[in-house]
């Protein structure tokens, strides 16, 4: 089985895996933290850190208890049944990511933009001042934020580590995301608007959809030339294929192209 090479085998084997599950773990949750940084961090300005803090701990609280409650339930699922179900849902939740970004790119929607996301937070939450709930209203926007946020990444974690073993590693590439967007923020005080959301989002778009197609053929017994190198090959058809439907979209709604990217 791919994954599993025996000793003596070629590094680039082993380092395969592990190095793409990690790099895609640790993308995807960059890129859903700092959405939920920007949420976190309107709340903290407009109503104060306590609620802020507050609804972005309780967040991260449930998230550990689904982890604690579910994740031990994935070691009775048979290997070959797991890695099927696991490649389906990355391939639908890849190419959700992936269609978003290509038609971000080719400018047919607009790009994301954390400053307008925080000046629409804020605006909220100070229309939201005259009510005696309003630290607790502000609480829960950085409870949802999070949570939300939150349940993508544990997602995304559980689905590119578990195939194969690797949960720890994809654990470790999130847990990096995480404490490199906490980082960043408390240094800037301000929304990561900066951050190339969504390169990394197309990037992650493809790294899960050639994870999904991977781990189905796995499961359906695929002998894949070149084992887990297959990955790269599967990367490389999906990226040329989707880079070509961008340059097609950016031809056929050259108008809109210009108007949408901000």
């Amino acid at each position: 089985m791919a994954g599993r090479i025996p000793e003596g085998g070629n590094p680039m084997h082993d380092l395969t895996p592990i190095l793409s599950t990690v790099l895609a773990a640790f993308l995807a949750s960059f890129v859903e933290v700092v959405e939920a940084f920007t949420i976190v961090l309107a709340v903290g300005v407009t109503r104060g850190w306590r609620p802020a803090l507050a609804g972005a701990a309780l967040a991260l609280a449930v998230l550990a208890a689904l982890v604690l409650a579910f994740g031990p339930l994935l070691a009775l699922v048979p290997i070959t049944a797991l890695q099927f179900a696991v490649g389906v849902l990355l391939v639908l939740f890849g190419m959700r990511w992936l269609r978003k970004a290509i038609l971000r790119s080719a400018g047919v929607i607009a790009l994301r933009d954390e400053e307008a996301a925080f000046s629409r937070e804020t605006a909220t939450l100070q229309r939201q001042a005259g009510d005696r709930r309003a630290d607790y209203l502000a609480g829960v926007a950085a409870f949802k934020a999070v949570l939300l946020e939150g349940v993508e990444v544990v997602f995304i974690v559980i689905a590119v580590g578990s195939a194969h073993g690797q949960t720890l590693y994809a654990g470790l590439g999130a847990l990096a995301a995480f404490l490199l967007v906490v980082l960043i923020g408390l240094a800037v005080h301000r929304p990561l608007a900066r951050v190339p959301e969504n390169a990394l989002k197309f990037v992650v778009g493809l790294m899960l959809t050639s994870f999904g197609i991977f781990w189905t053929g796995e499961g359906l017994g695929a002998d894949w030339p070149g084992a887990d190198l297959a990955l790269l090959g599967i990367f490389a058809i999906i990226a040329a294929a989707s880079f070509a439907m961008v340059r097609w979209l950016r031809g056929a709604y050259p108008t809109t192209a210009k108007g949408a990217v901000r």
